[in-house]
């Protein structure tokens, strides 16, 4: 509470201050800019010179409705007008004598050289380098058209999404996903099941950070995936509207929409999904001990589908040029029926089958998240201070409850069960972040954020007994609570010298971590204070030449679902379960990289090193009876080494291309019950993808995904591909789009490993989704294609 008067105190001594600054003199000249439209010029510099000698006198800006207002002694002056996409506007023979100047409305018109820059520039940036991240415009990429979040991460560079909804980043799950550079509750306790809710066209695009300044959270062993949501700020109403169909079934719609007028912008986005995704799945397990052996294959039939529905509305309120205030509230609501059935064949030791087990799983899965935000934003004269204010209030809660039933052919009773998993989680996030310019490109950045997060999980399985009533079984019953406190500040300084930019700072975080199993009073606090550093450097070689360091060091606390001691029970001889002892990991990491623009594309290349203490992993143990447990521990030291490139090239203005790929070597070395496990693996993935425009309208697209196999501390995990086509067609003139395609063509992304330990060996192969067909049809309100490749980054960076 403490925190949070102090932030709410310095907003109201800025808001006043910044009101406080009113210009005063004695005559003044005034009038309002329009452009073409009569929409009003926001923010152009307005220059006043004599006529005498040519002097600049004086200057303003226009202000948030388009009107200025110069203070002027008597005299004979001309106006010099200017803006970023308009031509520059001279009004001649302006005369103060003994009265204020009314010089009404103001005509500038649209620079049409400038403004075909600004489109050709947007439509070739699939990709755009900063120094410390990458940012992919999803929009670009027909494979990404009515799909998910989850579909968009996997065809980034170097992320993938196993068949479980999993994010990794090369090659790595401890990656931070954020939503508008934020956490949120979008992504929720469970971030495989949370990004399939989250409709693709909504997003904007997606920001590559693997080695993230001081000013971002340490969490996040490879770095940080944050998903831009899409926003617009142009004049009067402006909005985009998307249906999808697909087959196995794919329904959606969205739209995004915006108002301004004046000092006043008004936002609101909707998206529904409704999907069902066929999966299947088979393994084969073999157990040779002292006193006991088998072997069963498992065959797996599982269909996961439901909707959601995402709304979010907002408004930006603009007090005037340097301060504006932003609230919005969103609030998604979903629900999954989930069905599945497994079967069990057992094998005696000359592989005869001895029996045949069939489960059966119902599953519901309702999940509701309300977001509410405030953003205080406040700009100076000087140029680059500017003061940030965000306060962030989140609700999430998650029912899952399955009802299984297991028989065995040729016996008349059966087994009945079921379970119920309940998660409630509440978040408070305060942040204030601060800008201060100093010499002519050096700046200053300080902050400090607080983040609570309390989680409550009530988890249970109940059996049926012969009088048919239901049974907790003790082992599978306790309620977990999580409670964390973080709070964080950051120092940053950053400077170019001639050909060098360089960046430093020092992030410190104190975690205060508390976990509690309330019906067996098991608890475990952990309270630790750490500072995490990093540096970047760019060094421009030539006008097309950019190389860059940086180093950062950084940590991956475990997540809610690691340390949970519950899991899905729909597997009775599978269990996975958490952790609730895991500790952090700690990283160092290292990265070198070089940028090169041609005259047809750009070629990003990169070289990284990873030192790695305590890495996590997943320990498979089976006992006697062939019941498998799978358990996340501390386990090992690891260091990975890779090279990345990331490729651009347009050969034709017709056809454009696009590759990227990750190599890498991964080594993790640890004791787990006095045995030794290790892993040296090289492997790699890549991406390629190819674009054709045929008849100006049409664009045809193909990519291929591949990721290749590699060991693990247990086993390897086999290679997988996929082939997605597109094709699109612009209609009414430019202002819709449809666009047809198909994901995993020869119905090939499906996870294959192999585990091996001592007397027992597993293989598995596994399909979440099968090929999908799709058909998506975008149409765009008061903009064409073109003017939104464009012209919305333009308003962006003025208002």
């Amino acid at each position: 509470m403490k925190t949070f008067l102090i932030y709410f105190l310095l907003i109201i001594f800025f808001v006043h201050y910044a009101n406080a600054q009113q210009p005063s003199g004695g005559f003044s000249i005034k009038g309002k800019l329009e452009d073409t439209d009569k929409n009003p010029v926001l923010f152009a510099s307005v220059a006043l010179y004599s006529v005498a000698d040519s002097a600049l006198v004086g200057g303003v800006t226009s202000d948030e409705t388009g009107n200025f207002n110069l203070p002027a002694g008597p005299g004979n002056y001309f106006l010099k007008i200017t803006f970023l996409t308009l031509d520059e506007k001279i009004v001649p023979d302006v005369k103060v004598a003994g009265k204020n100047v009314n010089l009404g409305t103001i005509k500038m018109t649209a620079n049409a050289k400038v403004l075909r820059e600004v489109v050709v520039r947007g439509e070739k940036s699939q990709m755009e380098l900063q120094l410390d991240k990458r940012v992919f415009n999803v929009g670009k990429d027909m494979s990404n058209v009515g799909s998910n979040a989850s579909d968009i991460l996997n065809n980034m560079p170097s992320v993938t999404v196993d068949v479980d909804g999993n994010v990794a980043l090369r090659g790595s799950g401890n990656v931070r996903i954020l939503i508008d550079g934020k956490q949120s509750g979008m992504v929720g306790m469970n971030p495989a099941e949370a990004l399939k809710q989250i409709p693709g066209d909504l997003i904007e695009s997606i920001e590559i950070i693997t080695n993230p300044s001081s000013r971002y959270d340490a969490e996040g062993e490879v770095g940080i995936l944050n998903i831009v949501m899409k926003k617009n700020i142009r004049y009067g109403l402006n909005g985009s509207f998307t249906g999808t169909a697909g087959y196995p079934s794919n329904f959606g719609g969205s739209f995004n929409v915006n108002y301004r007028k004046k000092k006043v912008n008004l936002i609101a986005s909707y998206g529904h999904l409704y999907r069902e995704g066929p999966g299947r799945g088979f393994s084969r397990q073999a157990y040779t001990g002292a006193d006991t052996s088998f072997v069963y294959e498992q065959k797996t039939n599982r269909t996961r589908g439901g909707y959601s529905n995402s709304f979010m509305v907002g408004m930006d309120y603009f007090l005037n040029k340097y301060n504006t205030l932003n609230a919005t509230l969103s609030f998604r609501k979903s629900r999954n029926k989930n069905k599945s059935l497994l079967e069990y064949r057992d094998f005696d030791l000359n592989n005869n089958p001895t029996r045949t087990v069939l489960r059966s799983e119902n599953e519901t899965e309702p999940r509701a998240n309300f977001e509410a935000a405030l953003n205080y934003n406040k700009t100076f004269e000087t140029k680059g201070k500017s003061l940030s204010f965000v306060g962030k209030y989140i609700l999430s809660d998650e029912t899952e409850a399955a009802l299984f039933n297991e028989s065995t052919q040729g016996e008349a009773t059966s087994i009945v069960q079921r379970s119920f998993n309940t998660e409630d989680e509440k978040n408070i996030l305060f942040q204030l972040d601060f800008i201060q310019p100093f010499g002519k490109n050096g700046k200053i950045e300080s902050g400090l954020k607080s983040s609570i997060r309390l989680l409550d999980n009530d988890f249970s399985v109940h059996q049926q007994n012969p009088q048919m009533n239901w049974v907790i079984l003790p082992d599978f019953d306790n309620r977990f609570a999580y409670d964390e406190k973080i709070h964080a500040a950051y120092l940053m300084a950053s400077n170019q010298l001639g050909k060098v930019f360089i960046q430093a700072g020092l992030r410190g975080e104190y975690s205060d971590i508390n976990t509690e199993l309330k019906k067996t009073n098991v608890k475990n606090r952990r309270k630790y204070f750490n500072l995490f550093p990093s540096v970047h450097l760019s060094y421009k070689l030539k006008e097309s030449q950019t190389l860059q360091l940086s180093y950062s060091y950084r940590l991956s606390r475990p997540d809610f679902r690691s340390l949970l001691p519950f899991s899905n029970f729909s597997d009775s001889r599978v269990f996975r379960a958490g952790n609730p002892l895991l500790n952090p990991e700690y990283t160092h990491s290292f990265e070198a990289g070089h940028l090169m623009n041609f005259e047809k594309g750009t070629l990003l290349s990169s070289v990284y090193y990873r030192h790695r203490l305590g890495v996590v992993e997943d320990i498979t143990s089976v006992d006697s009876s062939g019941f498998t447990t799978v358990t996340p521990v501390n386990l090992s030291t690891g260091d990975s080494y890779g090279f990345e490139f990331n490729l651009t090239y347009d050969p034709f203005d017709w056809w454009k291309w696009a590759a990227n790929a990750n190599v890498f070597r991964a080594q993790n070395q640890g004791v787990y019950n006095d045995i030794i496990l290790k892993s040296d693996t090289y492997s790699w993935t890549s991406r390629i993808s190819s674009r054709l425009t045929l008849f100006k309208n049409i664009d045809f697209q193909s990519s291929l995904n591949y990721r290749a196999p590699r060991r693990t501390t247990q086993g390897r995990e086999l290679s997988q591909y996929a082939i997605d086509l597109g094709l699109s067609r612009d209609i009414l003139k430019g202002r819709g789009t449809v666009t047809a395609s198909v994901r995993d063509l020869f119905n090939s992304r499906k996870r294959r490993s192999i585990t091996e330990n001592a007397g027992y060996y597993s293989e598995s192969e596994f399909q979440w989704r099968a090929r999908q067909f799709i058909v998506t049809f975008s149409y765009r309100l008061n903009r064409t294609k073109e003017n939104e490749r464009g012209a919305d980054n333009v308003d962006n960076e003025d208002s």
